[in-house]
């Protein structure tokens, strides 16, 4: 697998993150961390954009709404569980098809270790 340099930057701000706080805080504080961390590093991001839904050629009058876009590319999916679901894999893959974008993050902070996934479709 070749390394992603965007994904990459992205990892490594939630490492940071991770490291400074550890595990055991509320989704929404690693949200804001998250945020501080990018700006921090110039990172490029969208907190919470809004995606339409399409069916069968009908946009759904329900938004959803990932936690970050980041470079305008990349879908990033943040979670404070103990353990990655398969559940949290299909969000992060619907909001990628969603925004239309290739590339797509899934972080849990709420292990010891940072875990995360990459996904591309």
């Amino acid at each position: 697998m070749q390394r992603d340099e965007r994904t990459y930057a992205i990892i490594g701000a939630a490492m940071e993150v991770h490291r400074i706080l550890g595990p055991g805080h509320l989704e929404a504080v690693y949200h804001e961390a998250l945020g501080i961390e990018l700006t921090l590093r110039c990172i490029a991001f969208e907190h919470e954009p809004k995606l339409t839904i399409q069916f069968k050629g009908h946009e759904l009058k329900r938004h959803y709404y990932p936690d970050f876009r980041v470079m305008d590319e990349i879908i990033v999916e943040l979670k404070a569980n103990r353990a990655l679901h398969p559940i949290d894999e299909a969000q992060t893959i619907n909001a990628m098809k969603c925004a239309h974008h290739e590339v797509g993050l899934l972080i849990n902070f709420g292990e010891l270790s940072l875990n995360w996934k990459r996904f591309v479709v």
